[in-house]
């Protein structure tokens, strides 16, 4: 079905530029906030510092970022949201590991890789679905 009312080309542009710059801006607070937390916390002036809080910021940050430049090269949204919970999810459960001496409970570490583990499998199923379906639709 043709859609009646398609996209010029200048909006599709605008739309990939406005994506493009997002998420290398998330990416790149997030890496900030992750690998230099006092720095960041300096920057946003939001007292009081608190590093683990700040490196899950960076791990979220990220996971939204890669969505987002994700998104320039995938139309499935399934795909692109389930990549960047597992892409935040994994620096999620570092920062547990590694900041544990921080706060927390070691249980936080194995309920957030658990859920990662398991949307990790999801997006595997997914892209091979696809993979399924393009390989099927190209020998029909």
């Amino acid at each position: 079905m043709l859609d009646p009312h398609p996209p010029r080309r200048w909006q599709e542009t605008f739309v990939m530029i406005i994506a493009a710059l997002s998420g290398t801006w998330m990416v790149a607070i997030g890496l900030w906030a992750l690998l230099a937390p006092r720095s960041f916390a300096n920057w946003i002036d939001f007292p009081p510092y608190a590093e683990h809080l700040l490196h899950d910021v960076g791990a979220f940050q990220i996971g939204i970022g890669l969505s987002l430049l994700a998104a320039l090269v995938w139309s499935d949204a399934k795909t692109v949201a389930l990549l960047g919970f597992v892409v935040a999810g994994v620096i999620h459960t570092v920062n547990h590991t590694i900041d544990l001496d921080l706060g927390g409970h070691t249980a936080d570490t194995w309920f957030i890789g658990a859920s990662t583990v398991v949307a990790g499998a999801a997006l595997a199923l997914r892209v091979r679905t696809i993979r399924n379906r393009r390989t099927a639709k190209e020998a029909a």
